[in-house]
């Protein structure tokens, strides 16, 4: 029952941060929510002595953008301990300044939209694999209608296996990597 009490934290936490009026106290609530997750319950990945570092809040790396099509693609990740996970492309977004992300479907049971990163920042300031932006299989779900969808890079996140090798992640494919160096969300895993 640990990781499903995991999870209804982590979806109740982007809850609060969608009821948020300004993106910037969604933000701060986030980060501070994060950061108790990952130091206080048991199924957090961290490790003794890591910690959280973030980037401070950038509205310029706030997006609402439409979902525009894409050639449709099946992605299959082998995961080690969760056999295949198969990720179907349902279309695009464009992030002015960033770039072009594909946009993913878990094709398993419940679904969920998957959109990582990996940009000109990994491997210097943030995790070398790349972040997630939307993983609304798992709660990380900022919003939107259907005109458009929140893409707030300021709540990029490490994958669990950037502080734990026991976890395995599904990491950015071709359609998600940018020449941009975004300089904002989760920072790469710190030593306390």
């Amino acid at each position: 029952m640990g990781l499903l009490d995991y999870r209804r934290q982590a979806r109740a936490l982007y809850d609060e941060v969608r009821a948020c009026s300004e993106p910037s106290d969604g933000h701060r609530l986030w980060r501070e929510g994060r950061e108790r997750l990952f130091l206080e319950h048991p199924e957090s990945p961290g490790q003794p002595g890591q910690r959280l570092e973030h980037a401070p809040y950038d509205p310029a790396w706030r997006f609402v953008v439409g979902l525009e099509e894409a050639t449709p693609e099946r992605l299959e990740v082998q995961t080690g301990t969760d056999g295949t996970a198969q990720f179907d492309r349902i279309g695009r977004v464009s992030l002015p300044g960033v770039g072009a992300l594909d946009v993913w479907w878990l094709a398993s049971y419940g679904g969920g939209l998957f959109v990582p990163v990996k940009d000109a920042s990994c491997g210097v300031t943030t995790y070398g694999g790349g972040r997630y932006v939307l993983d609304t299989a798992k709660g990380a779900d900022l919003g939107g209608d259907a005109d458009g969808l929140v893409v707030d890079l300021n709540f990029a996140y490490n994958p669990s296996c950037a502080y734990d090798p026991a976890w395995a992640c599904p990491l950015p494919p071709l359609g998600n990597l940018v020449d941009a160096d975004i300089r904002a969300g989760e920072l790469a895993p710190q030593q306390g």
